[in-house]
């Protein structure tokens, strides 16, 4: 009978197990999750170091490539308004299928491409794709893991970016003729993807309303917008920033180093820095992140504003490794303020609301900036930039001052 007795208590209840496979699913989920997102932010960023073989090619000029810019955030932004809570109604999985096969024709195009035509066709439908995927699969993240959601949702676009910039400008360097390959790495990557999600468990739920949730809206619960409003001019700065770097950062990154591989590295580099600082910064307090993470950005751009007005490439390096610094722990402490409250058939709504933000910031102020090109020149449109970014990153210090952190969000 002891023997027995042993033998039960040692014996593992089903109770006991499935929690644990529970976890470790959940854990395989996220990785899954967050290479898709990777997968899906290096791709926008991939065609930054072809920049100026298109210019080169095809005799563009930096106004024709602002445009090309903008045109995908505009159709990030359609995407975002549109279907950007739809995963909240018909779950994440079908979004997610259906975003990664708009992204697998993107790569097509831009494989085919020839022209402005179709680099402006190949940028919708990426456009397109990323905002129907960011949505999701940040929604998607917080359902697996809601504590370490917002940490993947934060670093993501961050080694996106620096995978996407670092990936062509490498093959720009080894492969100077096959430079364009990078989209076709892109669509096997996306291919093995798709087959990828169907072993992830469907991370959300079905719900009524999926057609009226298709109506062009920001959708912002009420518990999370004082957060947002808070942190709104942070996302914009740091993002309008980023943007600047993708489009006309090339041009004035080769004026000052003369070194067409610079156009990829500079931008690896600002992404670079910024995920180890979201490491380091994951476990302070949201607000103190924040804010810390935005005079950090203040202060790299003022480095690097510096490094243009005395044509330094060195110190343009120094400038922007401080401006990564701050890009990461800035955007990721918003991110924890802003969903902290958010209820889970909320996520998806939130999530695209605050990459409309993030995609507003890296649109409209890149336009502007590329409207100014010609009138002011390349370098006087970078410093009124730069200045624009720094305004923006000390904005919270007025929200912050008094009490030292935010307001608790309601929880009506």
């Amino acid at each position: 009978m002891l023997q027995q007795l042993n033998e039960k208590t040692a014996r593992p209840s089903p109770d006991s197990v499935r929690p644990h496979r529970r976890v470790t699913r959940d854990r395989a989920s996220a990785v899954f999750l967050s290479v898709v997102l990777v997968t899906f932010l290096a791709a926008s960023s991939a065609p930054t170091p072809l920049y100026h073989d298109y210019q080169t090619h095809w005799h563009l000029t930096s106004g024709a490539i602002t445009l090309v810019y903008g045109v995908y955030c505009l159709s990030v932004l359609v995407s975002l308004l549109t279907v950007g809570a739809l995963s909240d109604h018909v779950g994440r999985r079908p979004v997610i299928w259906g975003a990664l096969a708009l992204e697998v024709l993107s790569m097509l195009v831009f494989l085919r491409a020839g022209g402005m035509p179709s680099l402006v066709l190949a940028r919708t439908l990426q456009g397109l794709a990323t905002g129907a995927a960011t949505s999701s699969l940040g929604a998607a993240l917080l359902d697996v893991t809601k504590r370490g959601g917002a940490l993947f949702v934060s670093v993501a676009p961050l080694v996106g970016m620096a995978s996407g910039t670092l990936g062509a400008s490498l093959l720009l360097v080894l492969f100077p003729d096959r430079s364009h390959s990078v989209y076709a790495v892109l669509l096997v990557t996306m291919t093995v993807q798709v087959i990828g999600l169907l072993f992830v468990p469907e991370p959300g739920f079905r719900r009524p309303g999926a057609l009226r949730s298709l109506r062009p809206r920001v959708r912002a619960p009420h518990s999370s917008r004082r957060a947002l409003l808070l942190t709104a001019p942070v996302f914009v700065a740091v993002w309008a920033l980023g943007g600047f770097y993708l489009s006309l950062g090339p041009d004035l990154i080769q004026r000052v180093t003369g070194s067409p591989v610079s156009n990829g590295l500079i931008v690896s580099l600002l992404t670079a820095c910024a995920v180890p600082a979201v490491l380091l910064t994951r476990r302070l307090a949201a607000e103190r992140t924040s804010l810390g993470g935005s005079l950090l950005l203040a202060s790299g751009v003022a480095v690097t504003l510096a490094a243009v007005h005395v044509d330094s490439g060195a110190v343009l390096y120094v400038g922007t490794a401080i401006a990564g610094l701050g890009f990461g722990p800035a955007f990721q402490g918003g991110v924890r303020l802003v969903t902290a409250t958010a209820r889970p058939a909320e996520r998806a709504g939130l999530m695209a609301a605050v990459y409309t933000i993030t995609y507003l910031a890296m649109c409209v102020p890149v336009l502007g900036a590329g409207v100014l090109v010609g009138h002011y020149g390349l370098v006087r449109s970078a410093q009124l930039f730069g200045l624009l970014v720094i305004v923006l990153s000390l904005v919270p210090l007025a929200g912050l001052g008094k009490s030292g952190h935010p307001r608790k969000p309601s929880t009506e």
